[in-house]
C-alpha cells in the first residue's frame, strides 16, 4: 500500500500500549504519542506543589485496566517478530515492597507490537531497522525504555526537591496510608516516519498525578524525545545510531518530567557563555570554543529580563542565594557534573580527553518562597528549533538533547 502525504512516501510504526506494560489507557482517557514541540502544558503551579509532599510512584498509566494484551497481522510484521514470540518476552512483575534507595527497581521485560504497513523501495531496509531494534528492546539487559526505568529516573529527579517525600514501588506494593498523591509513569508509544530517505523516530511518555483522598487527576504532563536521520544512518554499525538515540530519550524524558512537577520555575532571563582564559570562541562565535588543557574553566553570563516590571517572584530573587548546576557530555553520555555551584565560572575537576569534543550546559537555581527551584538549561534556540532538547536535526551530527548546547574542542597536545 502506498501513500502519498504532500508529495512524500510516509510509514507510520506505532508502538501503542502493549509495547508498555501498564500504559493501557480507560476509554475515557485516551492518549496519542504526543507531538514534540507542541506540548501547551506547563510546569506545575506552586500552589499545587505545596498541596502534595508525599508521594508514591508507579511505573504504570494507572488506568482501570493492567493487562498486557496484543494482536499480530502477518502482513504487518510485529516488531518482536510475531504473537508466539512476542508473548513470551513479557514477565508478571513480582512483589518486590518499597524500593530502598539506590537500588534500581528490576528491568522487566516489556510485550511489543507494531502496526502500520511498509511500502515502497524503503520495505527492505525499514524491515532490516525493525528486525534490530526487535532484538535490542528484547534482549539488551540494560534495556533503558521500560517503565520501570523511567520511574526511577523520575523518583532520582524528584529526590532533590527539599519539600518533596517520594517513594517508588511494585505494582503489586500497598500504597502507605499517608501518602498523599500517586504519580503514575508510563511510556505511551514509540513511532517512526520514514520520509523519502530520511527516518524520523519519536518516544512519548505521560506522567499523572492523582490525589489521594478523592482519585482526581490534578496534574498531567505528555513529553516527547524525537530525533531523525537517513534510514541508511540510522541502519549502519549495527544501529548504533538507535542505540544512542534510546538513551537519549530515556535520559530526556524522566528528567523532564520531574523538572515539569516539582523542580522548574519560568523565568524571562538570558544565559550565555563566556570567554575564559582557558576557553577560546571559534571565530568569535562564544557557543563553540577551543582549550589547550583537560580541565578548562567554563564560565557564563546570567542576567534576568524585565524583572522589575513583573509581578511575580523574579522581583524578590536575591543574586546571592542563586546557584549552578553543571553538566558535561561527550557524544553518547555525561561524562561530568557539579551542582550548588557559587558564582558563574568552574574549572572541571577531571581530566578530559584529548582530541575530543564535548558539550556543556547550566542551570539557575533561585529560592522561591523558601523552596529552591531551577530554572530551564542553557541552549542556544538555533533557527527552526524549539531550543528545548526534544526535537532533533540531525542525530549523526549531534544528539537532540545535546545539539543546541556550548561546545568546546580539546585540543590534542592538550595536558
Amino acid at each position: 500500500m502506498k501513500e502519498k502525504i504532500n508529495g512524500c512516501r510516509t510509514l507510520l510504526v506505532i508502538l501503542g500500549a502493549a509495547l508498555f506494560p501498564g500504559s493501557v489507557l480507560s476509554n475515557d482517557e485516551d492518549v496519542q504519542p504526543a507531538t514534540a514541540g507542541k506540548e501547551s502544558a506547563t510546569h506545575m503551579s506552586e500552589e499545587l506543589r505545596a498541596s502534595v509532599s508525599k508521594i508514591v510512584i508507579l511505573a504504570s498509566a494507572g488506568a482501570s485496566s493492567e493487562n498486557v494484551t496484543g494482536s499480530y497481522n502477518k502482513e504487518t510484521p510485529g516488531l518482536l517478530g510475531g504473537m508466539a514470540d512476542g508473548s513470551q518476552i513479557g514477565t508478571i512483575p513480582v512483589e518486590v515492597g518499597p524500593v530502598p534507595v539506590g537500588i534500581p527497581i528490576p528491568i522487566l521485560r516489556e510485550i511489543g507490537m507494531i502496526f502500520g504497513a511498509i511500502s515502497g523501495g524503503a520495505k527492505a531496509e525499514i524491515q532490516e531497522f525493525r528486525d534490530k531494534m526487535t532484538d535490542d528492546l528484547r534482549e539488551a539487559v540494560d534495556q533503558p525504555l521500560t517503565n520501570d526505568s523511567l520511574a526511577n529516573d523520575v523518583f532520582w529527579g524528584l529526590k532533590n526537591v527539599s519539600t518533596l517525600e517520594p517513594k517508588i514501588y511494585a505494582l503489586t506494593t500497598p500504597v502507605p496510608e499517608d501518602t498523599e498523591a500517586i504519580l503514575y509513569v508510563s511510556l505511551t508509544g514509540l513511532v517512526i516516519n520514514v520520509q523519502e530517505d530520511e527516518a524520523i523516530i519519536e518516544i512519548a511518555a505521560t506522567a499523572r498525578l492523582e490525589r489521594r483522598s478523592d482519585n482526581s487527576t490534578i496534574y498531567r504532563k505528555e513529553v516527547a524525545y524525537q530525533d531523525r536521520d537517513t534510514l541508511s544512518n540510522w541502519t549502519d554499525n549495527d544501529t548504533q545510531l538507535w542505540r544512542e538515540y534510546r538513551n537519549f530519550a530515556r535520559h530526556y524524558l524522566g528528567r523532564e518530567m520531574s523538572a515539569e512537577l516539582f523542580e522548574r520555575v519560568a523565568l524571562n532571563d538570558e544565559l550565555v557563555p563566556k570567554k575564559t582564559d582557558s576557553l577560546k570562541p571559534v571565530k568569535k562565535d562564544k557557543w563553540r570554543a577551543n582549550t589547550k588543557v583537560r580541565n578548562p574553566t567554563l564560565a557564563w553570563d546570567f542576567k534576568i529580563i524585565d524583572a522589575e516590571s513583573s509581578a511575580g517572584w523574579e522581583k524578590q530573587i536575591d543574586p546571592a542565594t542563586i546557584t549552578w548546576d553543571l553538566e558535561v557530555y561527550d557524544r553518547q553520555r555525561p561524562v561530568y557534573s557539579a551542582t550548588q555551584i557559587s558564582g558563574m565560572s568552574h574549572s572541571i575537576g577531571t581530566q578530559l580527553e584529548a582530541c575530543q569534543s564535548y558539550y556543556w550546559t547550566v542551570r539557575p537555581s533561585f529560592l522561591v518562597n523558601g523552596v529552591r527551584r531551577s530554572g530551564e538549561w542553557m541552549r542556544l534556540a538555533s533557527v527552526g528549533a524549539s531550543g528545548n532538547g526534544n526535537i532533533g536535526r540531525k542525530i549523526s551530527e549531534a544528539h537532540a538533547y545535546l545539539q543546541d548546547f556550548a561546545t568546546f574542542e580539546v585540543d590534542c597536545r592538550a595536558r
